[in-house]
């Protein structure tokens, strides 16, 4: 691979290790949904996408026709087969930096003031009122915490509400530092390191590539 494929692989994937490994180093716990999730992980391995199926797969006849445009064009395909993909998904939740220990009482304060007739069946959660049915999936070697949903009739609206007051309610706890998150840093800047040294050994030749990409 030359320098330019590599750097464009590399490149978003070590901006998500060093994302996703200082979130992991934080104190505190770190709330997002699936959704959002997914979407990080879609835009990370979009350099791949980029300098692997996508140029190998590129119609020929277009790329004479569109020039430039081209890219824009495929770039825009794959965000909208992602954006397809991560709306199709279940709803989740997302907790970082929290064990289940850690969080159980806080979900239980939280689930409480949005239904008083949840029920709870071991580590199942039925809210009726917010039309939200979930599992309690519990990483412990991640310190990650997911709710994830069961069933096929949810209501998004509720899931909405239920991230909304996770989110608030654990503003001000603390959670549990994640030694992972070292690595991913770690990972991250000698990704980012190889990034910088391939494109400035060779200027010329990633220039000269980057033209014959662009068709130019």
């Amino acid at each position: 691979m030359d320098p330019l494929h590599l750097c464009i692989a590399l490149g978003p994937v070590a901006i998500y290790f060093l994302l996703l490994g200082s979130i992991n180093l934080s104190r505190r716990p770190f709330v997002t949904s699936g959704t959002r999730d997914a979407a990080a992980l879609g835009i990370a391995i979009g350099g791949f996408v980029v300098a692997g199926p996508m140029e190998l797969f590129l119609p020929e006849s277009a790329a004479v026709r569109m020039g430039v445009w081209v890219w824009p064009t495929c770039i825009a395909f794959y965000i909208l087969c992602l954006s397809l993909a991560v709306l199709l998904m279940r709803p989740k939740i997302v907790i970082y930096n929290v064990t289940f220990e850690q969080l159980r009482p806080s979900l239980a304060d939280v689930v409480l003031r949005l239904d008083s007739e949840s029920r709870w069946a071991g580590d199942s959660l039925v809210m009726p009122n917010l039309g939200v049915q979930l599992t309690v999936e519990s990483q412990g070697m991640m310190k990650n915490v997911l709710l994830v949903a069961a069933g096929k009739e949810q209501s998004f609206q509720g899931w909405r509400l239920l991230e909304n007051e996770v989110t608030t309610t654990l503003h001000s706890a603390k959670g549990t530092r994640n030694a992972y998150g070292m690595s991913l840093i770690m990972f991250g800047l000698l990704m980012a390191a190889s990034v910088i040294y391939w494109l400035s050994r060779d200027p010329q030749g990633v220039a000269q590539a980057l033209n014959e990409m662009l068709r130019k």
